[in-house]
C-alpha cells in the first residue's frame, strides 16, 4: 500500500465510530437484519444473488457464540420467509473455533441443518492464516458427515493455497476464490500484485477444470478480464461458476456482468460489529479512506 494511503487508513481508527459510520455504511447493509433483507430484495430485482453475513469474528465466550448461531439461524429463516435469492456466509471464529473446535462444529451443524431443510447453502468464510488449517479440517469433516450444502473459501495470496485446493478437488468442493483480505507475513503469503494475480488465475483454472463450482470473487479488473477470457476460451458452462462482489463496490461493473448473462452474487454484510470489517475495506480502497478524512475535517 502507498505509505500515505496507509497513514490515512491508520488515522481512521483513531476517530470516534459515529464520525466514520456514515462512510462505513457504503459497505454495510445496515445494523439490522431488516436492512439486509431490504438490500437483498433490491439486488434480486436487478437479477443478482446475495450472500448475507452477520458481522463479527473472534468471539471470546460461548454465550456470544450461541448468540451468533441464533443470528445466523434468523438469517436463514428470513431468506426463506421473504423468498430471497440468497444464502448465508459465516466465520468460524464467530461460532467458537478458537474456544473449542467441537463446540464450533456443533454450532455449524445446527446452522447447516436449518439451511438444508430450506434447500439453502452456507459458505464458511476463510479468516487469517492462523485459522486456515482448522477451517479446512472442519469443512472436510462436515462433508464426510454428509453435508453437501456447505462451501469453503480459498485465498490466492496464501502460498499454501495450491496444496489446500488439491485436498478439495476430490470433494468437488464449492469454492469462493478470492485474493485474501488479511495482512499476512511474506513467509506465508505472496505480497506482489502480479504474483497474487498469477496464483489466482492458476487456481481458478484448476478448480474449473476439476468441475468444482467456483465463486470468482474479485473486483480486480485485470483478473476479471482474464477470468472472462479463460471461461470463453475453454467453453465453461455458465452454470459452473458465478462472479462475486462486495456490497458497495464496482456497482457498474457488476451490472455489466449480469447483462452479459453471468451469474453474480453480492456479499451483503450487516450487524452492529461493522467497524473492523469497514477498516479492512478502507485498507483495500485507500481512496475511500482519504475521502472519509477530507469529509471529517470539512465538517462545520
Amino acid at each position: 500500500m502507498n505509505p500515505i494511503h496507509q497513514l490515512l487508513t491508520s488515522a481512521l481508527s483513531f476517530f470516534p465510530k459515529p464520525f466514520v459510520k456514515p462512510f462505513a455504511m457504503h459497505y454495510i447493509a445496515g445494523e439490522k437484519l431488516d436492512d439486509a433483507v431490504r438490500v437483498v430484495r433490491t439486488l434480486n430485482s436487478k437479477k443478482m444473488m446475495a450472500t448475507l453475513d452477520v458481522l463479527g469474528e473472534n468471539v471470546s465466550t460461548r454465550g456470544e457464540c450461541l448468540m451468533s448461531v441464533r443470528a445466523c439461524e434468523r438469517v436463514l429463516h428470513a431468506i426463506h420467509e421473504h423468498r430471497l435469492n440468497g444464502n448465508l456466509s459465516l466465520k468460524l471464529t464467530q461460532l467458537g473455533l478458537t474456544i473449542d473446535e467441537e463446540f464450533c462444529a456443533s454450532n455449524v451443524r445446527s446452522v447447516l441443518e436449518i439451511a438444508r431443510d430450506y434447500g439453502n447453502f452456507v459458505r464458511i468464510d476463510m479468516e487469517d492464516s492462523s485459522t486456515t488449517s482448522a477451517t479446512l479440517k472442519l469443512y472436510e469433516r462436515l462433508r464426510s458427515d454428509g453435508f453437501e450444502n456447505v462451501g469453503i473459501v480459498i485465498q490466492a495470496n496464501l502460498r499454501r493455497s495450491e496444496d489446500d485446493m488439491k485436498r478439495l478437488l476430490p470433494l468437488k468442493a464449492n469454492v469462493r476464490l478470492c485474493k485474501g483480505a488479511y495482512a499476512e507475513p511474506e513467509t506465508l503469503a505472496f505480497t506482489g500484485r502480479d504474483e497474487i494475480r498469477s496464483n489466482y488465475l492458476r487456481l481458478l483454472n484448476v478448480l474449473l477444470s476439476a468441475k468444482c463450482y467456483v465463486g470468482i470473487a474479485t473486483h480486480d479488473e485485470v483478473l476479471l478480464q482474464s477470468s472472462l477470457q479463460t471461461l470463453q476460451e475453454k467453453h465453461f458452462e455458465k452454470a459452473s461458476y458465478e462472479f462475486q462482489m462486495l456490497h458497495g463496490v464496482k456497482t457498474t461493473l457488476r451490472g455489466h456482468l449480469v447483462e452479459s448473462g453471468h451469474r453474480l452474487r453480492v456479499y451483503v454484510p450487516f450487524g452492529e460489529q461493522w467497524h473492523a470489517y469497514s477498516m479492512r475495506r478502507f485498507k483495500e480502497n485507500p481512496r475511500l479512506a482519504s475521502t472519509v478524512l477530507r469529509a471529517l475535517f470539512s465538517q462545520d
